[in-house]
């Protein structure tokens, strides 16, 4: 941190939160990811990054939760115009397939479908390598779409480095659909691929789920020993007869290994609190409930080693930074957890 910085002034940086840290010099290293391909419903995550980074810049910094994550540094890099372009080519081809209800055989469409899966594998490499960069720094990684797709190689990255992973999974939808709409890197596919592709997760624990087909009600039956599912209905039917959402928080953090990262599809809050996001669905977290489920995940001594926050669209008018203003304090709040459960590394020198 800058002998100059006043964490109590307005931002006058250009980093996130108003920052004025280098990511070498950070503990937290955040990796945008402007990537929309196979969105099939509402669009606009692919700026959910630069809405992000906007709408951080008015986040008081001192948190009562976490006290002040600032102090060990956090940086966002630049967006990738590279991704951005591999992301405009997909989304682009991956519609002439969604609105066509498939291939059906067309020796066109087929085309243009093998070029959004070879696509979604150049990004999967890309996030892959950035993260393992920056995991060797012994930094913090959290990625930020972006649709859910994206943060499939970082996963892959940091279960390498930490085998047994398990994940807190917070989203309306399962995301366990095999290769949704003939897409290998759907995003409504992520945690299928993590499954299937990355035997270094032990665990995978959903928490507000709330909209999902047969098949992904089959696969969490059918893998039962490796994915827990905590579905919204029960949630709630457990709080309206006078339930604690304390006691259901020890129960969700208790199906979690010692050491996690939290993927965080933004559409698992009250979609109040994200109104545009890709996919909204009645229901969801509050974000007081978002903060004592991450509060009560840290008390236990469990440590996050890694996080995304993905699916954030801001307004497509442009008239509210609401979507933004609401992810940057997510994310803020994740940040802080995740240091909270690393007391014992220090701020990079």
């Amino acid at each position: 941190m800058h002998d100059t910085f006043d964490p109590n002034a307005p931002a006058n940086a250009d980093g996130i939160f108003g920052l004025p840290d280098k990511p070498e010099d950070s503990r937290i290293v955040l990796i945008p990811v402007p990537w929309e391909a196979t969105v099939s419903y509402g669009s606009g995550t692919g700026d959910g990054p630069a809405a992000i980074l906007r709408a951080s810049r008015q986040v008081d910094l001192f948190d009562r939760d976490t006290g002040k994550p600032y102090e060990s540094g956090i940086a966002m890099l630049p967006i990738s115009e590279t991704v951005r372009a591999w992301s405009d080519e997909a989304k682009a081809l991956a519609a002439t397939v969604i609105e066509k209800g498939g291939t059906h055989g067309d020796s066109q469409l087929e085309t243009n479908l093998e070029r959004v899966n070879h696509l979604g594998r150049l990004l999967n490499g890309w996030v892959a390598n950035e993260t393992r960069a920056w995991l060797e720094c012994d930094k913090i990684v959290g990625i930020i779409g972006g649709d859910h797709s994206v943060p499939l190689g970082a996963i892959a990255a940091i279960a390498d480095k930490y085998p047994g992973l398990g994940i807190l999974h917070i989203d309306a939808h399962a995301d366990l659909r095999v290769a949704y709409e003939g897409f290998t890197f759907s995003h409504a596919s992520i945690m299928d691929n993590v499954i299937r592709e990355i035997p270094t997760v032990a665990k995978l624990v959903q928490v507000g789920v709330r909209d999902y087909c047969e098949q992904e009600d089959n696969a969490i039956k059918d893998r039962a020993g490796r994915i827990r599912t905590f579905f919204e209905s029960d949630i709630r039917r457990e709080l309206l007869d006078a339930g604690s959402w304390r006691r259901v928080c020890n129960r969700i953090v208790a199906e979690l290994p010692e050491t996690n990262y939290i993927s965080f599809d933004i559409d698992g809050l009250d979609p109040t609190l994200c109104p545009n996001t890709g996919t909204p669905v009645p229901g969801g977290l509050s974000f007081a409930e978002m903060v004592v489920l991450l509060r009560t995940l840290v008390d236990s001594g469990r440590k996050v080693v890694g996080f995304d926050l993905v699916e954030v669209a801001p307004d497509p008018t442009g008239v509210s930074e609401w979507d933004g203003n609401v992810a940057a304090r997510v994310l803020y709040k994740m940040i802080g957890f995740a240091l909270m459960s690393n007391r014992g590394f220090p701020r990079a020198a």
